[in-house]
């Protein structure tokens, strides 16, 4: 039987009211992460169970979907302009935003921040910057951001093994014009849709990954990954690890099979044009995302998301802890 790769969640009203009424009381979670979480997991609690174990189950099982869209989520009252440089803005006086995706996230593991990306901020606001519309980083708007994984640069030249195993994206604003498309194609499509040559040489280590834009802004330079492949795992269960900022691939024949693979990721994709009050949950190893162009006005209208990247435990990388924070790493 053929997995699905997506669903499609939606809270009652009443559920959505119940959880706004109490989210909207907290402060800023940042002060005390650990207590605020414990806090959402009490409030997330309130959700019938059957909408609560698909969550769960989402994030706990092999044969779940990769991707998941949950609606008619609470919403700040008053929302602030968008911000314009990418940091969290100061004009925002209720958290309630930062409630659900914590609250969402603690369902799937534990957040999880990387000094080089956003200041290791657990909570990152993604919106369009000016000077880097053109970037394949989240502050672009004006180029097609390509299918990709969210991945970390690692010292052991290993990109596939400290990155998120789950993203969470929650949208605060839409697009202006609605015109803003996230995707996502799951690997098990992905392997379904490609001839099996071409899912071979994805599955050798002919491939080097560019570190993120976030790590090589700081650098000035390209920081290539050891040679991998880009599927491995059980045929069952692939998982994919592919860089969005450039993959190098080593032979002619593994260009050819990375080509393949980005029009594959067309062909296969699932397509979701966020709005406010919906969330879409992304595992981050069983499938690849991208984002569509979109004309950003620069206004404090655009397109406001907040992400967390999500560990299901943060044992196997306490290699990268800071000793400043055990929730933030190298």
């Amino acid at each position: 039987m053929t997995a699905l790769t997506f669903a499609d969640l939606e809270l009652p009203d009443r559920v959505r009211d119940t959880i706004g009424t109490e989210l909207c009381l907290l402060p800023d979670p940042s002060a005390d992460v650990d207590r605020a979480l414990t806090r959402y997991h009490r409030i997330f609690a309130a959700l019938p169970t059957e909408l609560l174990q698909q969550i769960m189950d989402f994030g706990r099982h092999n044969d779940a979907p990769g991707v998941m869209l949950v609606r008619n989520l609470p919403l700040d009252e008053d929302l602030p302009p968008t911000p314009v440089d990418g940091e969290p803005s100061p004009a925002k006086a209720s958290f309630v935003a930062e409630g659900v995706l914590l609250g969402l996230t603690g369902l799937l593991g534990e957040p999880i921040g990387v000094l080089t990306e956003k200041d290791g901020r657990l909570v990152h606001d993604v919106v369009p910057v000016p000077e880097g519309a053109r970037a394949q980083t989240n502050q672009g708007s004006a180029v097609f951001l390509n299918f990709h994984s969210d991945i970390t640069y690692d010292t052991t030249g290993r990109y596939d093994v400290a990155n998120p195993d789950f993203l969470v994206l929650n949208c605060l604003r839409g697009a202006a014009g609605n015109d803003a498309f996230t995707y996502y194609a799951d690997a098990r499509d992905l392997c379904r849709h490609l001839p099996d040559p071409l899912v071979e040489t994805l599955r050798s280590p002919l491939y080097r990954l560019n570190a993120p834009g976030s790590y090589t802004r700081s650098v000035g330079e390209d920081v290539l990954s050891e040679p991998v492949p880009i599927l491995s795992g059980a045929a069952r269960f692939p998982e994919i690890t592919v860089s969005a900022n450039g993959t190098r691939p080593l032979t002619r024949g593994a260009r050819t099979a990375l080509d393949a693979l980005q029009d594959a990721c067309r062909a296969v994709a699932h397509a979701v044009r966020l709005e406010p009050g919906q969330a879409l949950l992304i595992n981050n190893r069983k499938g690849v995302h991208a984002r569509s162009t979109f004309r950003a006005r620069h206004d404090g209208r655009d397109r406001w998301l907040q992400r967390t990247y999500i560990r299901r435990n943060l044992w196997n990388v306490r290699y990268r802890a800071t000793s400043e924070d055990r929730r933030v790493h190298y």
